[in-house]
């Protein structure tokens, strides 16, 4: 190839480092030296092309293709000029989209719904120094609620070393990476702490804040019902309690108790919910009648059966139109690979399966029961509609032992797994509320330990629990337990891959182009 060719190529490339030097500069790295650097260097490869090609300047003004390279020059200037406008306005906007599997970045309903919720400002005060390896991961979840909420929710990271005042008046631990949410001033002012830095814990923390008074829920005990704490579960079988949901249930400012109905004449007047889960023995009379006079007077009850017991609790759920079917639910098609352990899909329209219903979510069900809506027996103003139902290849297996295909006899279609009845109550005497709620599922494993990192299994639970307690605005999404894989990169890295993404490797692509395209026009 001729010198004067050679010279060319590289003066098209001089030229592009030349204009390109102030977009780096202002727009991509920030580096003056990164933007001096190119323009000197395109300044000698320019000069290159001088040296090369001077014989041809004379005859340059009167060849017809200087008017085609002066167009071309215009609009190269005219594009890398709408470029930098374009990266100055993305900048300023700075959108962005969270594109994660996990939508680590995106938060949840419940989050924005709290948020929402808030009945006046809450400060959030990060006692984590700058050097800790969550510092980053904290300070962007505090940037994504106050940007959800900025008129709701502030921040400030503080050195407690440096405010020994708050790290005393908080109680602080030494060397303890801590949040502390405070609400109102002075002596108004309450607050809380949390040591798991995560969208979980910080919701939960701001709605317990925000909550006025507590909401005790009683777990009604005695008759071989799963406990509420692990010491409590079999050796041989220690993922067999409630804990989980218990810690669940105070993150979300409930009061969780065990209850024994044996020797009492009613439930408690505190209670803002009674839940059943797997009784194995049946029910005293006088037990059975607490529980009737509990709902005849407003009471709030979430029932949970399970396959193969026997509570005694038919005729209490009989005057509330549900009877629990005998039997093992299963469904030939939507399960887990076992026709028993059924997932699901399939919702009603009510307000506690709205939010799963939005979002496609499978419920899963291990060894369920199902239930049939009764019309005759029930007492007056009773209302019951289905929550949950299997697809249509459902059936009750009576026989689970025997075979896992439906038999002559067996019911079969589209089973009803969850319903929610209501009575009203309104004119009962020592009336606790007006209208008694209760929720039926037919099955109580979903609340196990093991089963309970399953979301869709915890939100339906915890929504039919703020639907019981007639709090709707805790039936939503909660923040789902997220694998964070995320890399950590700092400013310098960030600045490298910036410069090569947005600068480097787009001049070198135009200019490799504009290379080739000189070699072919002066072959």
């Amino acid at each position: 190839m001729k010198a004067s060719n050679i010279g060319k190529v590289l003066g098209a490339f001089g030229l592009l480092l030349l204009l390109s030097s102030p977009f780096t500069l202002f727009v991509t790295s920030g580096s003056l030296v990164a933007a001096g650097v190119k323009a000197g260097l395109g300044l000698v490869l320019l000069g290159a092309y001088v040296a090369t090609n001077y014989k041809q300047f004379g005859q340059f003004a009167s060849r017809k293709s200087s008017f085609f390279f002066a167009t071309t020059v215009l609009t190269a200037l005219v594009v890398l000029a709408g470029l930098v406008a374009v990266n100055y306005i993305a900048h300023q906007k700075n959108q962005t989209w969270d594109l994660t599997k996990g939508k680590l970045y995106t938060l949840a309903p419940q989050t924005t719904s709290t948020l929402a919720a808030l009945p006046d400002k809450v400060r959030a005060l990060g006692f984590i120094p700058p050097s800790h390896p969550n510092y980053g991961l904290l300070d962007e979840l505090f940037q994504r609620y106050h940007a959800q909420a900025p008129e709701k929710f502030e921040y400030a990271f503080k050195d407690p070393r440096r405010s020994p005042d708050l790290a005393a008046k908080y109680q602080l631990k030494e060397g303890q990476a801590t949040v502390v949410l405070v609400r109102g001033e002075g002596a108004n002012e309450s607050h809380t702490t949390l040591n798991m830095l995560s969208e979980q814990e910080l919701t939960n923390a701001l709605i317990k804040l925000a909550a006025v008074g507590t909401q005790k829920v009683y777990f009604v005990t005695g008759h071989g019902e799963w406990p509420l704490v692990k010491e409590q579960a079999p050796p041989t079988d220690p993922g067999a309690s409630l804990s989980e949901l218990t810690r669940q249930l105070r993150q979300e400012g409930y009061t969780p108790e065990a209850l024994n109905l044996a020797g009492k004449t009613e439930v408690p007047r505190d209670a803002s919910v009674l839940i059943i889960a797997g009784a194995r023995t049946p029910y005293a009379k006088p037990e059975v009648e607490a529980l009737q006079k509990y709902l005849a007077t407003g009471g709030r009850l979430l029932y949970f059966a399970d396959a193969g017991l026997e509570d005694g609790l038919d005729a209490l759920l009989a005057e509330y139109g549900v009877q629990v079917d005998d039997g093992i639910a299963a469904d030939a098609q939507f399960n887990s690979g076992n026709p028993y352990v059924v997932l699901s899909a399939f919702y009603s329209e009510h307000d506690i399966v709205k939010p799963l219903k939005a979002r496609g979510l499978n419920i899963e069900f291990p060894t369920p029961r199902s239930l049939s809506a009764l019309r005759f027996g029930l007492v007056p103003g009773v209302k019951v509609d289905p929550l949950v139902l299997t697809s249509q290849y459902g059936w009750v297996e009576t026989k689970p032992e025997e075979n896992a295909m439906p038999s002559d006899g067996e019911k079969t279609g589209q089973l009803t797994l969850a319903v929610a009845a209501t009575r009203v109550t309104s004119d009962a005497q020592d009336k606790r509320f007006d209208v008694a709620r209760l929720v039926v599922v037919g099955d109580s494993e979903l609340l196990l330990d093991p089963n309970w990192g399953h979301e869709p299994n915890r939100n339906l639970v915890m929504n039919a629990l703020g639907w019981a307690s007639n709090q709707i605005q805790r039936i939503t999404i909660r923040p789902p337990d997220r694998e964070v894989s995320t890399l950590e990169l700092d400013e310098a890295s960030m600045d490298g891959i910036r410069f090569v993404s947005t600068d480097l490797l787009p001049l070198s692509l135009l200019g490799m182009g504009l290379a080739i395209w000189l070699s072919r026009r002066n072959k």
